[in-house]
């Protein structure tokens, strides 16, 4: 698998998270944490539709 990508991980909690990394392996964004791998995937799946509409807001 190539990147940019996004992997699923359990806490040990036993709650699901996802890192985005990107082209560089860095990770770039974590989520917060889901009670199920579904909703952790709906996550991402939120992310890749709504993040190309996303504006910047600085609050420096």
């Amino acid at each position: 698998m190539g990147y940019p990508k996004f992997t699923i991980k359990k806490s040990e909690n036993d709650k699901y998270y996802f890192n985005l990394y990107a082209k560089n392996y860095e990770v770039i964004a974590t989520s917060q944490m889901y009670k199920t791998k579904s909703g952790c995937i709906n996550g991402i799946n939120s992310v890749k539709i709504n993040a190309p509409e996303a504006e910047i807001e600085d609050m420096s």
